[in-house]
Formats: structure tokens, sequence, C-alpha cells
């Protein structure tokens, strides 16, 4: 299936090499600290950890768990967190496998779902790694390893881009009717001020700029970048920005998803990363020093996002209660604030 195919050529233990990221990150924070750590530079240790652990997303520290009972609740970012996994394992109702694309909705959209459906309150159970990684947990039977920790849940939903699910139900691993609910479109992330003065695509060949860009290998984003990338400036444009720049280490290729964009530009590793619009306006709602820059219509590359039942799915009835929820106005409310757009039944 030539859709999936990047993604099923990812390296195995490429998303659980994340722990190690970060920890770099820290060190880096601490021996160099640039953008939103320069303030301080001169402050206590402690003063400067806290920095850093501010520019955490606030998923990290177990909000967008879905589980009723939490018991002991022991999370250290980055050092001591799942941040994909979201739910309880304890006889789930409905698991869903979603796309990172849309990771900071998923909470309100399940909160929304339950606020209709009472029976499964505190009973969803999601996760939000990229495309590739879920195709990959689907065929090992549901079985993930993060770290030390292995289980096993199998899907009910698949949440991917729209003609990725197509050729999934064509493949018989997703079974119709696939539900396209919202469309997105690309936008540079950049750290608030633009301080590298960035107007457009055409300026990521800039070879004193370092990049943040997802991965080819098993991010379906990057198939619509490289499409921009193309419309704005030809092949030679993709060439530099994702094999010139990457073979010199001035493009930066994320370890999880893209949501690890941000957060590089905060602690200065990179000045610029195309990401889905929706992703810049979530971290600059939540206050975060990110802004973007748009790509206009003719060189921009739309996704529209779908979902379809996983063939076997555990629990059939729970996911055709989902799949019904995506086209309420309940649900597009709860994406409406990124800036996604609708799309009817």
């Amino acid at each position: 299936m030539a859709v999936a195919g990047d993604w099923r050529d990812a390296n195995r233990g490429e998303a659980m090499t994340q722990l190690s990221a970060w920890l770099v990150l820290i060190i880096l924070a601490f021996v160099t600290p640039s953008g939103p750590l320069e303030a301080a530079d001169q402050a206590s240790p402690a003063a400067r950890l806290q920095a850093l652990e501010d520019l955490y997303p606030p998923w990290q520290g177990g909000r967008n768990n879905d589980a009723l009972a939490k018991g002991l609740e022991f999370s250290v970012p980055p050092v001591d967190v799942m941040v994909d996994f979201h739910g309880s394992l304890d006889q789930p109702a409905l698991v869903l496998y979603a796309s990172g694309n849309y990771f900071f909705a998923m909470k309100d959209l399940v909160q929304a779902f339950e606020a209709g459906n009472a029976a499964f309150r505190g009973k969803v159970f999601y996760e939000t790694l990229p495309p590739g990684l879920l195709l990959k947990q689907m065929a090992a039977g549901g079985t993930v390893t993060s770290g030390n920790m292995t289980f096993t849940v199998p899907a009910d939903v698949l949440m991917v881009e729209e003609r990725a699910t197509q050729e999934l139900v064509k493949d018989s691993r997703l079974v119709d009717p696939v539900v396209s609910f919202a469309t997105n479109d690309l936008a540079i992330m950049v750290p608030s001020g633009n301080p590298a003065h960035i107007t457009g695509l055409r300026d990521l060949a800039r070879s004193e700029l370092t990049l943040i860009m997802p991965n080819p290998a098993f991010e379906g984003v990057a198939r619509q970048i490289r499409a921009s990338l193309v419309k704005a400036g030809g092949e030679d444009l993709a060439h530099q920005v994702y094999d010139t720049k990457v073979a010199e280490g001035t493009t930066v290729l994320t370890r999880i998803h893209h949501r690890q964009t941000p957060l590089f530009l905060m602690q200065g590793i990179g000045v610029a990363g195309v990401t889905w619009t929706s992703e810049a306006i979530f971290q600059e709602k939540i206050g975060h020093a990110i802004a973007h820059i748009v790509i206009p219509p003719e060189q921009n590359t739309r996704a529209v996002y779908s979902a379809a039942m996983v063939a076997h799915a555990p629990h059939p009835d729970a996911a055709h209660a989902w799949l019904d929820f995506l086209h309420s106005d309940a649900a597009f409310a709860a994406l409406e604030p990124y800036g996604f757009r609708r799309v009817g039944p």
C-alpha cells in the first residue's frame, strides 16, 4: 500500500528514543540557555529548572487522562511521563488511535463524547502517536513498549488523514464507513518575534537557519509539507530542506511527532518549522512564545482528517457511536477554536 510505505520504513525503536532526547535538551538548556531561558540565566538552579519545565505543555502532567480513579499520580516531566497514552488500560470501553495532528484537541473531543454518552465516562483510552507508528502497533496486535512498560490495547477506531484511511479500507485493515470530519492547512511556526525574519517557505532554504521538521519516515504531514515546498520553490527547495540540510545537520527531524517543534523552537534549537496551522494556534492560546507565518493558499496543502473502525474491533458498537459523534456540533466545537474547518456528512 503506497500511502503507508514511508511509515512502514520507520526504524523500529524510533518513537521510544524520546527520553534520551529530552535529557540532551535539558543539558543544552542549562549549558547554553537561549530564547525563553535567557531570563533565567542569572537565576538560581531551581529557578532555571522551573523556567525549563514551564516550556513543557500542560498535558504532560496527566491532565488529559480520561480515567476517573487515578490512584497514585506520578509524573515528572520530562523524564518520567508518557504523553501519548491517555486513560486507563483497565477494561476500556472504547480505544482510539488518533494521529498526533490534533493531540491538543483530543481531550475536549473525548469529554464532549462522554457528555452525550454517559456509559463511556472515564472508559475511553486513546493514543496520539504518528500514523506510521500507530499502524505498527496495529500490526503487533495492539502491543506497544514505552520505556520499561509493555501493554496491549487493540484499537477500535483509527483516526488519520482521509487518503490513508481510504487505502487502509481497501487493504481490509479498516472497514467502511470512512467518516471525514475536519480539514487543516500548513503554517510556518517560529519563535515569538520571528527572530530569523522568515516571510515564506523559500526562506527555509537559507543555509544559516536551523529548521525543526517532521520526520518523513513516520509522519504523514511530511508528505504535505514536501508538496508545499515544491509548490513554493520546486524540487530544489524540497531537496534543500529535506535532504541537503538534513545531511548538514541544519534540519533537525522530530523523533516523536511535530509537538516537538514548538518545544525545540522555545529551547533555541531551531528558528522555524512547518506544522499544521492548528498547532501554532494552540501554542499561542496557551501562552507559549510561539507565532506563525501564514502560507498562501497557492502554496499550501490541505489535509482532511477522517476516521474508520478497525477490522475486528473489540468494541464495534462503541466505534460506531464515536464515528457518529464526529459529525456532531459538539465535536466540531472542540476543534473550531484551533482553526479547523468542518467537513459535512
